[in-house]
């Protein structure tokens, strides 16, 4: 195997024997297979959406595998077995789609020679495993070339991600699917240079987009986000654990736990459900338990009840850990071992009520804290407040903007963003999404007349909500460019959706991002000058060194 899509990657080049998520070689192959497969799927489906239709069926299809193979997501082989499967049936039926069309537009059969992708087929496991071998990260040589194509398709699993999110409270946008398929077929030709760099910029330009959709999506259905105070004790009821990203499975799960006693806590990125309107009538609806994704084996034993993993970001458990029985995923979350939550029938909802009886036997949740912390500062609420942010920044009471959004991660060399937010002057303000915050958004950093220190708002996809605000902010002051504004970007990254997050920023025209713990392993030292020289894309540094720096505006 070889891997090195998440930061965590062995050494920081690629994991070769187990990847650090967990994931074995079987696993890490068919992962790759499948993404082969799809590439197919996308050479017929771009050639279709030439003609005029781009498939959506096909698209959402691509976002789901996709999504599948994203960092700590599923680590089910017989899950990737079938898909695989089920690819090459898309591939077939795209396939005969297109060529249907091109006989009607042309008059004649389609006779191109394509890519192995799009040909190569068969129905037997060991060929399966035998042709995963040969189509790896690895099977592009030249350096440069694969760490492009492996940028491109890191920052479209993202924007497939945030695509599927939006697709599940009925947003899609044939933009975006055709993207997907652009991108994908891309990686099977042989491009120039400037090229692939095109299609890694239209990718910061897609996220930009499947972010804004699912904006869209969440505020539509659920409201805007408001200003929370987010309570991170527990009570005395027996109670459920809902983790990931999925606001719809949220939503299912305060419906059919009502009035059966059985309380329902947030973990990790879920915590910001908490902000939603919708959400705010269950009282049985009762905080955020624990922090982020890489707590779970501590965080879940304590909870005592079940915990429902709706997204990616699950953690192997270790041998000690005795709650695979109240393990359950949903989704494209797939756990060898935890009971899995079948997909909504249409104009359904998921079933959570073995879930519910479950809960109802169990201990309420230990408690590991108590307090309550703040959210809810998403685009909408902080422009309520620009003319208060805006005199702020005037009259010199605010100084500086740091972004430090991101992901959060095990590695030590994270609590460099811990001590950063200590570091920084009383007179900056923190603005973060995702779930970087859990480094500080528990810190008491105090407010500056009355704005907290803190603006927290919420998932990773929220990154648009920051973008929204900083554009909203250029304008007011009257600027040309995002970079005059007194803000600055220390972000931190471990999986394809922040890739995708990033590649957003560059796509904006933002400059002199840091980026941390380390340098993403797929990017060659080519491709790292050309962000260098274009985006002043730069490591993190010592905390002492980049506070400094950043509040010079450098």
């Amino acid at each position: 195997m070889f891997c090195y899509q998440c930061q965590e990657t062995a050494k920081n080049k690629g994991c070769t024997i187990k990847g650090m998520c967990g994931k074995d070689e079987n696993l890490a192959e068919l992962q790759d297979l499948l993404i082969y497969v799809m590439k197919g799927i996308s050479i017929y489906g771009e050639k279709l959406a030439e003609l005029g239709t781009v498939d959506r069926e096909a698209g959402l299809f691509l976002c789901q595998g996709l999504f599948a193979t994203i960092t700590n997501a599923n680590w089910s082989n017989e899950w990737f077995f079938d898909s695989i499967r089920q690819a090459l049936q898309m591939r077939d039926k795209i396939k005969n789609k297109f060529l249907t069309a091109y006989k009607e537009k042309h008059g004649k059969d389609f006779d191109e020679a394509l890519h192995d992708a799009a040909t190569w087929y068969s129905d037997n496991e060991d060929e399966f495993k035998a042709k995963a071998k040969e189509v790896g990260v690895l099977s592009t040589e030249d350096e440069d070339v694969r760490s492009l194509r492996e940028l491109l398709i890191y920052g479209t699993k993202g924007i497939a991600a945030y695509a599927d999110h939006a697709a599940i409270l009925g947003y899609e946008k044939d933009d975006i699917y055709a993207f997907v398929m652009e991108a994908l077929a891309s990686t099977t030709r042989n491009l120039p240079v400037d090229d692939m760099i095109a299609k890694v910029m239209k990718a910061g330009e897609t996220a930009v987009n499947t972010m804004a959709l699912l904006d869209e999506a969440n505020t539509s259905t659920y409201g805007h986000p408001e200003i929370t105070e987010v309570n991170i004790g527990v009570r005395t009821n027996p109670a459920i654990l809902i983790s990931g990203h999925d606001l719809k499975d949220m939503e299912e799960l305060l419906e059919q736990t009502k009035d059966t006693g059985v309380d329902v806590y947030t973990h990790g990125e879920m915590l910001p459900a908490n902000y939603y309107p919708a959400f705010k009538k269950y009282d049985h609806f009762v905080g955020n338990y624990g922090s982020s994704w890489w707590h779970q084996n501590e965080e879940f034993e304590a909870f005592n009840g079940p915990i429902i993993l709706t997204t990616n970001c699950l953690v192997p458990l270790k041998k000690d850990n005795t709650y695979l029985n109240r393990l359950y995923t949903t989704g494209v979350v797939r756990y060898p071992g935890a009971t899995h939550i079948p997909d909504r029938p249409m104009g359904g909802t998921k079933d959570f009520s073995q879930v519910i009886e479950q809960a109802k036997k169990c201990d309420p949740p230990k408690e590991l804290e108590t307090g309550s912390i703040v959210g809810g500062f998403a685009r909408n609420q902080v422009l309520a407040l620009a003319d208060k942010v805006i005199e702020a920044v005037k009259s010199g009471a605010v100084k500086r903007f740091i972004v430090m959004a991101g992901c959060d991660g095990r590695h030590k060399s994270r609590e460099y963003y811990t001590q950063v937010a200590k570091a920084l002057p009383k007179d900056t303000i923190i603005l973060t999404a995702g779930c970087a915050k859990y480094r500080y958004n528990k810190l008491d950093l105090g407010d500056i007349g009355g704005i907290p220190r803190i603006l927290d708002a919420g998932q990773c996809n929220d990154c648009y909500s920051l973008a929204v605000i900083a554009l909203k902010l250029k304008e007011a002051f009257g600027l040309d460019s995002i970079n005059d504004l007194p803000l600055s970007f220390d972000v931190a990254w471990y999986e394809q959706k922040a890739v995708a997050v990033l590649l957003a920023l560059l796509f904006l025209g933002v400059k002199g991002i840091r980026l941390g713990p380390t340098l993403p392993a797929f990017v060659s030292q080519n491709v790292l000058k050309v962000l260098v020289d274009n985006f002043d894309i730069k490591p993190i540094g010592t905390v002492e060194e980049d506070v400094a720096a950043m509040m010079a505006g450098k």
